[in-house]
């Protein structure tokens, strides 16, 4: 995926059933793109106990998940005493444990947890201590895509390269729309990411002109929840599912989905993952660092900016002004501030992603219509990188 330079290493030498733990102390994305190295330890220690040490309000991310024997959680107060509590519970008590970010928590029991351990760095005095302290340390690279960052920590781990997500399983679907349907995601966490209440009312009404059903999702948080009732109201023709199903559940739900739409969030990283036919409506965020990832994998990376772009079962929508992707908290560059690109983001140009991607039925890339492949050529501008989102 990228010409940079790959770490290597040597499988450890382990016990034949060996402890480990993988740590993720982040948001429900990072959670999710741990689950490529997840996987390729699996495939390297299948006798292993593996665990996952993940935030209490993110653990959901992982259940079903056949590679994990057990899911640690952080209490989701993350107060002194429980994470103390915590430290003393977990203190060697596995023979390899690895933190999939640099940050000085996840870093922290990494190397309390394990007898061995990795785990990215970054430079400066910091990383400097950091690598001094890890078995193996693997240096951030910037510009690099998230499913990189994972796959490179694999790479020093010595275990297989497994570049595609793991969804949440183990969950049936349940009925909620008699024929075709699609799942609409509207609110994302934070304000910057959000595209327009008008916009989503203008999409509903072309995906019911296109036979389609509506389940709206959403999380449970007040103002996701205040943000949905401004959109859809009390539901009317769109069936609200905001806070009613479980991520497996979702997993299940999209597996038999038409099609997904969605802003940068978790759940639209989750649909792509899937295999849904998923348009993604991105506006700061460089999707070369946090472009969603098709369920065949990202064999060709996203470009920095472009009118529509498709990678496998994924239609990624921006609206490509001179400063996108700018990799900022919205215009004001806080998470509450307003973001140019998706306000005038319009609703004609979202709906041809969604008639490229109803028109695919999960078809290979090249299917792509002549003229959307003419727009996303026109349009694919590539810009250096500006940081990363945290």
């Amino acid at each position: 995926m990228n010409p940079i330079e790959k770490p290597s290493g040597t499988p450890f030498g382990l016990p034949p059933r060996p402890r480990i733990l993988v740590v993720a102390l982040r948001r429900l994305g990072d959670v999710l793109f741990a689950t490529p190295l997840i996987a390729g330890i699996r495939r390297a220690f299948p006798q292993a106990r593996i665990d996952a040490l993940v935030f209490a309000d993110t653990a959901g991310m992982l259940s079903g998940n056949r590679d994990l024997d057990h899911v640690v959680t952080m209490p989701a107060a993350r107060g002194t005493m429980a994470s103390l509590a915590l430290a003393l519970r977990l203190f060697k008590r596995y023979h390899l444990s690895v933190s999939t970010q640099s940050g000085d928590r996840p870093t922290f029991f990494a190397l309390l947890a394990g007898r061995r351990h990795v785990g990215p760095i970054d430079g400066g005095r910091r990383g400097a201590l950091r690598q001094m302290a890890l078995s193996r340390a693997v240096p951030n690279v910037p510009g690099l895509h998230r499913l990189e960052e994972m796959l490179r920590l694999a790479d020093a781990l010595g275990v297989e390269r497994v570049p595609r997500l793991v969804c949440p399983g183990g969950a049936a679907p349940r009925r909620f729309a008699d024929g075709p349907y699609a799942v609409v995601h509207a609110a994302p966490q934070f304000t910057y990411k959000r595209w327009t209440r008008d916009g989503w009312r203008a999409l509903a009404a072309g995906l019911r002109a296109r036979g389609l059903a509506i389940l709206a999702t959403g999380g449970p948080a007040p103002a996701e929840r205040t943000f949905l009732d401004e959109v859809w109201g009390d539901g009317g023709p769109v069936t609200r599912l905001d806070g009613a199903v479980s991520w497996p559940e979702l997993t299940a739900l999209l597996g038999k989905a038409r099609l997904y739409v969605g802003p940068d969030t978790s759940v639209t990283h989750l649909a792509a993952a899937s295999g849904c036919p998923t348009v993604a409506l991105y506006g700061p965020t460089d999707p070369r660092l946090w472009g969603p990832v098709p369920a065949a994998g990202l064999d060709s990376m996203w470009e920095a900016a472009g009118t529509i772009q498709r990678r496998g079962n994924v239609w990624l929508v921006q609206n490509p002004l001179p400063c996108l992707p700018c990799q900022g908290e919205g215009c004001e560059r806080h998470l509450t501030s307003f973001s140019r690109c998706l306000d005038e983001l319009m609703p004609a140009q979202v709906l041809q992603a969604v008639d490229a991607a109803l028109a695919s039925d999960r078809a290979p890339a090249a299917d792509l219509p002549a003229p959307l492949q003419a727009a996303e050529a026109a349009s694919a501008v590539a810009r250096p990188p500006k940081g990363r989102y945290g």
